[in-house]
């Protein structure tokens, strides 16, 4: 029986096809997911069964009693979370609930961008933005990073080059609390300075703070929408890192100016419903105390992992100790192609995230990867980490074990 052909059919410009899920790999170190053990199974559905009974009639409408921002209780917690640790000043009509923080991207997105317009963004940051910057057809003008985050030298001399050009940003992104994927945290200091810059050539700030519960210290710098005096600051969040990434929650913060034109565009009649009722109903008795405890877990996952990279490549893996998160961002020789490697990796039965997929310039992460560690077991961590150096070794020739156990040895 012969089928239409709908190739000729299909809309310009779009992505490329997907490839069928086979299930994950052996050792995946790929993606934002987070640790099984610390999904609050037993507290949700708790939570789940006190809110249904109490209101679950408000099912019977698109915006449970709540209207088009989403379901009440869950902003007015997030109003007195980030007022608590985020420095944030800001009513519950000032947040807009998301289906996760990729919809907090394109509503951003949807009412500033076009088509040949310029952004700034950190030179390694979030490949969902990446793509969707691409999809757009919009320029995106990488900020280098050191150790505290994107430099503020080199993000002046972007902003003067572009006004001497007469191009003027919509935006400069950054996720300056626990960084994707460098794990950086830009400190006070540099968050005043960004904003002075952003003040005097006019062009708004776009703070995604996903990751920022995710720190070993359980302290952070005031968020940079905290520091405005003059606002100009889009803030976004997500419980996908603090709860689980299947509930596909986030959120906008902003002035009602932005929202009311963000709401006209998020056509989807609102957001889950049952996700928000739960985060609604379980966060503000348990929240304090669950990220504590999950933050721990991913803190010995990441030892974890460290200790393994630095028994099987030594030498030949470098890295920073991240200050939270979930993922670790690791240089290995410059013989290594992580494009070419992911495939190897992959026929082994190892999932990596290569580093050109994360940055606006190919070349310098060329040699680059991201590792999430927060979901594979301790057990499955080290295997998987000496199952990549093997392939390292096959493929590109490091690491070499008798250099790596003599440096080890001699340190």
């Amino acid at each position: 029986m012969s089928s239409l052909d709908f190739a000729p059919l299909l809309a310009a410009g779009l992505p490329p096809a997907a490839g069928k899920w086979n299930g994950s790999a052996t050792y995946s170190f790929v993606g934002g997911n987070n640790d099984p053990d610390h999904v609050p199974v037993d507290g949700l559905i708790a939570a789940m069964s006190a809110v249904l009974k109490r209101e679950g009639t408000t099912l019977s409408t698109y915006g449970l009693a709540s209207g088009p921002l989403g379901y009440r209780p869950l902003r007015e917690f997030l109003a007195q979370k980030l007022k608590r640790a985020a420095g944030i000043t800001c009513t519950a009509d000032e947040i807009l609930i998301t289906s996760g923080s990729l919809q907090a991207l394109d509503l951003v997105n949807g009412i500033l961008l076009n088509r040949g317009d310029t952004i700034i963004t950190e030179a390694e940051t979030y490949q969902g933005s990446l793509n969707r910057w691409t999809r757009l057809g919009v320029n995106a003008i990488g900020i280098p990073l050191d150790r505290d985050g994107m430099r503020m030298d080199a993000l002046a001399a972007a902003l003067d080059d572009l006004k001497q050009r007469g191009v003027r940003a919509k935006y400069i992104y950054t996720i300056p609390t626990v960084q994707n994927p460098t794990g950086t945290i830009l400190p006070e200091t540099r968050r005043l300075d960004l904003l002075r810059l952003a003040e005097q050539h006019g062009v708004p700030i776009f703070e995604d703070d996903c990751y920022a519960d995710l720190i070993w210290s359980g302290e952070r710098p005031q968020a940079i929408h905290a520091l405005s005096k003059h606002g100009g600051v889009i803030h976004i969040g997500s419980f996908s890192k603090s709860i689980a990434p299947a509930l596909r929650v986030g959120y906008i913060v902003a002035e009602w100016s932005l929202l009311s034109r963000m709401l006209p565009i998020k056509t989807d009649a609102g957001s889950g419903a049952l996700e928000q009722m739960v985060l609604g109903e379980y966060c503000p008795a348990h929240f304090g105390a669950h990220v504590p405890a999950l933050t721990r877990g991913l803190r010995r996952k990441l030892e974890t992992m460290m200790d393994a990279l630095n028994e099987q490549f030594g030498t030949a893996a470098e890295f920073d100790d991240p200050k939270g998160g979930i993922f670790l961002w690791v240089k290995l020789p410059d013989v290594v192609d992580t494009m070419k490697l992911y495939q190897a990796g992959l026929a082994a039965g190892v999932a990596i995230n290569p580093g050109p997929e994360w940055s606006t310039d190919k070349s310098y992460s060329r040699s680059r990867m991201r590792l999430c560690f927060a979901n594979p077991s301790h057990e499955a961590i080290r295997a998987g980490v000496a199952t990549l150096a093997e392939v390292c070794r096959r493929e590109f020739g490091v690491p070499d074990r008798i250099a790596n156990v003599q440096q080890r040895a001699s340190a």
